[in-house]
This record gives structure tokens, C-alpha cells and sequence, in this order.
């Protein structure tokens, strides 16, 4: 199966600067994308995304797939690239995978095994990976 190359229709921030973005999936799920800063460290972030569809009842950063899986890989992939571009003085981005139910957390999760896939397409050399089970540390090198 060949991956899509499509990146779906993006609600960018009315505030270029600001830190949530929104994309809709053909099949009607709603992905929110959320850039967290940390208070210790304000150039470093922690991405954070998901479904949040009231269907899925409260459960606001649920993932899904409907066979999209490649599609919103891909915009969130813009989406970071975007927020980059906004924030060029950011040192550090942060992704954590989190376990579905069936999962331990002990080793490293199939989430986590995409979002490795991806972290190459988003980010040029001049940034190191430190993946530790479910967690990717993406950081600036140092020149």
C-alpha cells in the first residue's frame, strides 16, 4: 500500500505565533495539535496530539484510525514544520507516545515506532533524536 502524499486542509492560528492547531480527517475526526511550553525551559516543547471528537467523550487526546494513519502523520508533520518556522529559537521538542490499553509501557510502543518514522521527514540535520521507550527528545545541535 503506497502512502498518501496529501496533507489535509489545516486551521492555522488566528495569532501566527500562538500554539493550537486544528485539521479535520475525511472521515470526520477532528485532530487537535498542541504546542506546550515548559515553564522551566520556554524553548522547549512539549507536542501534543489527537482526536477530539465528542464522540469520544471527553477523552481529549485520544488517537484513532479510520485508515488515515499516513494522512495525519503527514499534517501534523506540516504543522510542526510550521510551528518551527514561527519559532525559530526552539532548542527542544518533546513526544511522547502513549500506551493504548494493551500495551505496558515498559518498551518501546508501536506509536512510538511512527512517530521515529516520521522524526526524520520534520527535522533536517541539524537536529539529534534521544528516543527513550515512549518518549523522543528532539534537540538543536549545538554549534
Amino acid at each position: 500500500m503506497s502512502e498518501p502524499k496529501d496533507i489535509y486542509p489545516i486551521e492555522y492560528p488566528a495569532i501566527k505565533s500562538a500554539s493550537v492547531f486544528y485539521f479535520n480527517t475525511p472521515s470526520g475526526l477532528r485532530y487537535e495539535v498542541r504546542f506546550g511550553r515548559r515553564q522551566d525551559n520556554i524553548l522547549h516543547a512539549t507536542i501534543v496530539f489527537g482526536v477530539i471528537n465528542d464522540e469520544f467523550e471527553g477523552e481529549e487526546y485520544v488517537a484513532t484510525n479510520r485508515g488515515e494513519v499516513y494522512g495525519v502523520m503527514r499534517t501534523i508533520s506540516e504543522i510542526v514544520r510550521a510551528f518551527m518556522r514561527e519559532h525559530p529559537k526552539m532548542m527542544t521538542y518533546e513526544f511522547n507516545a502513549v500506551d493504548k490499553d494493551d500495551e505496558d509501557g515498559r518498551h518501546t510502543n508501536a506509536r512510538m515506532l511512527l512517530y521515529k518514522r516520521y522524526l526524520p521527514q520534520i527535522f533536517d540535520g541539524s537536529w539529534i533524536f534521544e528516543i527513550n521507550d515512549n518518549n523522543a527528545m528532539v534537540k538543536k545541535k549545538h554549534d
